[in-house]
C-alpha cells in the first residue's frame, strides 16, 4: 500500500518523466509551504492544540495519580520490608533467649556439681582429719604400751641385792 505522499511522486513521474524526481519533489514541497497563510497555520495549531490538550491534561492527571499511588504504594512496601526486618529479629532474638536459657540451665547445673563436691570434699577432709586424729591417737597408745612394756620390763628383772655391812 502507497501511502498519499508516494502516489503525489508517482503523479509527478508520471507528467514529467524526463525530470528527475527528486528535483520536482522539493519544489511542490516549497509550493505548499510558500502558498499556505499564517493565520490558516495559526488556526490549525490552535485547533489541534484545543482538541488535543484536554486529553493531554486528563493524561498528565492521570500520571501525577499513578506517581503519587507509586509514591504510596513504595512507602507501604518499605514498612511491610521493615515489618519482616523486625519480625527477622524477633526470632533471632527469640533463639538468643532459648540459647540464653540453655546456657542458664547449664550454669545452673555446673553450679549444683560444684556445691555437691564442696559438700563431698568438706566431708573427706572431716572424715580425713577423724582418721588422723584416731591413728595418732592409736599410735600415742601404743607409744604408751611400748613404754609401759619397757617399764614393766624393767621393774621384772632381776636387780642385785645391795649388801649391806653387818
Amino acid at each position: 500500500m502507497m501511502d498519499r505522499h508516494e502516489e503525489e511522486e508517482e503523479e509527478d513521474e508520471a507528467a514529467c518523466p524526463d525530470k528527475e524526481s527528486g528535483v520536482i519533489e522539493e519544489t511542490v514541497e516549497l509550493q505548499d509551504i510558500l502558498h499556505v497563510n499564517e493565520q490558516t497555520v495559526q488556526r490549525l495549531t490552535d485547533g489541534f492544540i484545543q482538541h488535543y490538550l484536554p486529553e493531554l491534561h486528563t493524561s498528565k492527571r492521570a500520571l501525577q495519580e499513578l506517581t503519587q499511588n507509586q509514591v504510596i504504594l513504595l512507602d507501604t512496601m518499605e514498612q511491610e520490608v521493615n515489618k519482616f526486618r523486625e519480625c527477622n529479629a524477633m526470632i533471632d532474638l527469640n533463639a538468643l533467649f532459648t540459647e540464653a536459657k540453655v546456657y542458664h540451665s547449664k550454669l545452673v547445673n555446673i553450679r549444683k556439681e560444684m556445691i555437691i563436691l564442696h559438700d563431698k570434699t568438706t566431708k573427706l577432709k572431716k572424715r580425713a582429719l577423724k582418721l588422723q586424729q584416731h591413728k595418732q591417737r592409736e599410735d600415742l597408745e601404743r607409744e604408751q604400751q611400748r613404754e609401759r612394756e619397757i617399764e614393766r620390763e624393767k621393774h621384772l628383772t632381776a636387780k642385785p641385792a645391795k649388801r649391806t655391812d653387818t
